[in-house]
């Protein structure tokens, strides 16, 4: 059953697959667990939000004060299987059946990993989400991909699973570090740069960060933007490869990050770094005019962090992106744009061109 759209408290996106509500928690979701009876309620969470945000849910939605809790160590460093066989073996010991609802508290690797863990339990029980990061609001909470890391290359392991619905509350944006914030950002910068140039300028207004009254009004256009591709391609077979700008060479630098000798980023982080290196690409091969290049790393330079890569770590970031699951037939694929606001899928790049790009996004830190 679907929850009114309430311009006073926030909004709601009817979606077909299921609904994504924006704004206050209480009544949304009472109301979603009053008209959809579960054996059994299961809430996952890791170290930061256990103790950031399940009091607010709690606090909010009484009827969970008796949920079970599933506690995982934070981090994209433990989006594995390792950390799955832990929520498993806890739905199984806790006796958890094919009516129970998974409910994913937390970021991008609890939405993952949780819809990956729901999706696959008993051959699937229902999920919510509950994105508590600014980045798994505007992204995550629309696609419907769930999934691990494995053998250290991103979402390598997963499949497409609509949750029952996910329910947005800016509320828990309170609770974030400002790197957090701008991680998010990235992503939002990025829905500009594909599809909506418009919104790159009100995104660049709000640079450097000032308070922002009106999240659920940035946030919801986020989504539409990311909405109308992926409802165009649920499956990832063509137009929706261009919400990959940023990410072939973005998921290499970030699984380079992740490695033990090395100072992990967030993924909107590696994000930033791989649009910067994309638009060089852009540029390069599909003639994206100077003053847009430029106007894109204006943007983006105050999103960025300061993560100089030395030549030697190349071929170590250039492994790890020749087994981007966007490739194909040996071919590197880079989503690149010819116009800000106009991207272009299966762009094939070399090594060479990349590691042109790299050198290019090192510039920015010497």
């Amino acid at each position: 059953m679907m929850i009114p759209d309430n311009p006073n408290t926030g909004h709601c996106l009817n979606l077909p697959e299921y609904p994504v509500y924006i704004g206050t928690l209480r009544d949304r979701i009472c109301h979603f667990l009053e008209n959809n009876r579960h054996s059994g309620c299961f809430i996952l969470v890791d170290d930061n939000t256990q103790q950031h945000c399940l009091p607010v849910l709690q606090q909010q939605v009484p009827q969970l004060n008796t949920a079970g809790i599933v506690n995982i160590e934070p981090g994209e460093i433990h989006k594995n299987l390792k950390t799955c066989e832990l929520i498993w073996n806890y739905m199984l010991e806790n006796r958890a059946d094919r009516n129970a609802l998974l409910i994913n508290l937390g970021g991008g690797v609890i939405g993952d990993m949780g819809g990956f863990c729901a999706a696959t339990y008993k051959r699937g029980i229902r999920f919510i989400q509950i994105p508590t990061t600014l980045l798994a609001q505007v992204d995550a909470s629309v696609g419907a991909k769930v999934g691990i890391d494995f053998g250290g290359v991103k979402n390598s392991i997963g499949a497409f699973a609509n949750p029952a619905a996910v329910f947005i509350d800016p509320v828990f944006l309170q609770t974030l570090p400002m790197p957090q914030i701008l991680s998010g950002m990235a992503e939002m910068v990025k829905h500009a740069l594909i599809a909506e140039p418009q919104a790159l300028q009100e995104l660049h207004s709000l640079l450097p960060i000032q308070p922002v009254t009106d999240w659920k009004k940035m946030i919801y256009k986020s989504i539409l933007i990311k909405y109308e591709i992926v409802k165009a391609d649920p499956f990832e077979k063509n137009i929706r490869k261009k919400l990959n700008f940023g990410h072939t060479i973005g998921h290499g630098i970030e699984s380079f990050s992740l490695l033990p000798d090395q100072t992990p980023l967030l993924h909107g982080q590696a994000v930033t770094l791989g649009m910067i290196a994309e638009l060089y690409l852009s540029e390069k091969k599909q003639h994206l005019p100077k003053s847009q290049l430029q106007t894109a790393i204006e943007v983006l330079q105050k999103l960025a962090p300061s993560y100089p890569l030395a030549g030697h770590h190349y071929p170590q970031i250039l492994r790890f992106i020749a087994n981007d699951k966007k490739n194909q037939n040996g071919s590197i694929n880079c989503t690149l744009l010819s116009q800000i606001g106009t991207a272009h899928t299966d762009c094939a790049v070399t090594a060479e061109e990349i590691t042109e790009a790299l050198n290019f996004l090192n510039s920015f830190f010497n």
